[in-house]
């Protein structure tokens, strides 16, 4: 706590006067020109994945789907199933 300004060097509780705040400084708004080439600025830093790297993601993608919506399926089929034979109608 001590590098941090709350206590002395002897242990005793540091009394400072909490600083008041500063004036605001004065910004000058970004005109859209500035605007457009920082965003192209930026994304020319972007690295961007090759034409091979997007389809293996989106495979990965589709059989994850695929096997979530299966084992929803089969969950809902067999509760249903379940709560039927238990209560029948």
């Amino acid at each position: 706590m001590q590098k941090e300004g709350q206590l002395e060097s002897d242990g005793s509780v540091a009394q400072t006067r909490p600083t008041p705040p500063s004036p605001k400084a004065t910004r000058n708004r970004t005109t859209p020109s500035d605007f457009a080439k920082e965003v192209k600025t930026e994304m020319s830093r972007v690295a961007w994945p090759t034409k091979q790297e997007v389809i293996n993601y989106s495979i990965i993608v589709l059989i994850a789907l695929t096997l979530i919506v299966a084992l929803i399926f089969g969950l809902d089929y067999t509760f249903s199933k379940a709560m039927l034979w238990m209560f029948k109608p």
